[in-house]
């Protein structure tokens, strides 16, 4: 089966977009499928394209057998709302102007949303080549939007995004989501239950093992023996890391605790520059780091924390970075209700304490701060779980069998909302 995937977001980028689609994409080349991956020159998050991919319209790599297709792009840093709309608009319409013209026509073509117009772009390549199309829902954009207060809702730019999102969702002759919650939603606005699939996120778990705490990066940051607790991934408006900040001011006088941040976002400056005004030497900010430093970085933790703002919307989803954290052994400290919330405590790997309630995240990292013990207990029990649960590989025969049905049919089904 030739199988086409879109997504802005690749490595050598990090972040759960890139580590989803690379994952899923090395499975099915690995499988014997002629796979090929439409993305744009690497840049995300810092806006930076590397040496090597600058000036250049088009770059063709292998990726562990899946073809990559690399097109040209309007780099830009991930803070700043009209640069990084206009970073969205380039890949969409470099995709469809450029990218697909180095792409042979496929069984199958699926985009990943978000970034919105990836998905936009995967709609209009599927009219174009006449292919079946699976729209993949990692976020419900514009509702996600509103919900951070990136815009307001009723804004024209919101509206513009809702029709385009009722037009994909009609078109899409399957929506795959990463969440029950997510499936339950779009079946309430009418979408049919039998074109809407769940594959959640996963972990790697040949990449993702327990190491020992004693790393190279616990020494070069001259941690010792106290105790780590790290934030790893996007410092973005929606993240409520803010509260984290709040914990680590009233808990400045532990020496015996540092608190680690590694990753970037439209958030990280004015985090950092909060820490460095109220004189946190208790925390420390790395930026981000390649994905093959992760498991380092989790490994030199002794837990971790996964906030979100406090909002309806955050009860749906759930974070990539907890299979992940579960799959390094180590206890994590959840500020998610809803879905994560009842995987996290199913699992036995982690203590739950409500978004952005400080009082109860900072007694939740006392608590596992002062049982080595049940933290021993709780990484065991979460490693198990999501060897049982999330494995990629698994999840990924799963989404085969999706994509399978899906380039059967050989045309797109009719439209399932009407009005778009």
């Amino acid at each position: 089966m030739k199988i086409l995937y879109l997504s802005q977001y690749f490595p050598p980028e990090p972040g759960a977009p890139a580590a989803r689609v690379s994952e899923l994409s090395r499975c099915w080349a690995e499988w014997g499928h002629d796979v090929t991956v439409l993305t744009g020159m690497p840049n995300h998050p810092t806006g930076v394209v590397p040496p090597e991919y600058r000036h250049r319209l088009f770059a063709v790599e292998d990726h562990y057998g899946a073809r990559v297709v690399r097109t040209w792009i309007y780099a830009a840093a991930n803070r700043g709302r009209v640069r990084r709309s206009l970073a969205y608009a380039s890949f969409a319409a470099s995709a469809v102007a450029l990218g697909q013209a180095r792409v042979e026509r496929p069984d199958v073509l699926v985009a990943t949303s978000p970034q919105f117009l990836c998905a936009a772009a995967g709609g209009l390549i599927s009219r174009m080549r006449q292919v079946p199309f699976v729209f993949e829902v990692r976020d419900l954009w514009p509702e996600s939007i509103v919900a951070v207060g990136a815009l307001p809702e009723g804004h024209p730019v919101v509206r513009s995004l809702e029709r385009v999102e009722k037009r994909l969702y009609s078109e899409a002759t399957a929506i795959v989501v990463v969440t029950d919650t997510f499936r339950q939603k779009l079946i309430d606005r009418g979408i049919a239950p039998h074109k809407i699939f769940v594959v959640k996120n996963g972990v790697d778990l040949t990449r993702f093992n327990p190491l020992p705490r004693e790393t190279k990066l616990r020494a070069e940051l001259g941690y010792g023996d106290r105790f780590v607790l790290a934030y790893v991934g996007t410092h973005g408006m929606a993240h409520g890391l803010g509260s984290v900040l709040d914990v680590a001011a009233r808990l400045r006088s532990r020496d015996d605790l540092r608190f680690l941040f590694v990753g970037e976002g439209a958030e990280r400056k004015n985090l950092q520059k909060r820490a460095s005004d109220e004189g946190l030497s208790n925390v420390k900010f790395l930026g981000a780091l390649p994905r093959e430093r992760m498991t380092e970085v989790y490994a030199t933790s002794d837990a971790c924390i996964v906030p979100l703002r406090k909002t309806e919307l955050f009860t749906s989803v759930l974070p990539s970075k907890i299979f992940e954290i579960l799959a390094m052994e180590r206890p994590l400290v959840l500020s998610v209700d809803g879905e994560a919330r009842e995987l996290v405590e199913a699992s036995g790997g982690g203590l739950y304490a409500p978004p952005e309630d400080v009082e109860a995240m900072e007694s939740a990292i006392l608590s596992l701060m002062g049982s080595p013990q049940r933290r021993k207990e709780m990484g065991a029990a979460g490693r198990a779980y999501v060897m049982r649960e999330f494995d990629r590989r698994k999840l990924a025969a799963d989404y085969l069998e999706i994509l399978d049905e899906v380039a059967a049919t050989g045309a797109m089904r009719a439209p399932e909302v009407s009005g778009a």
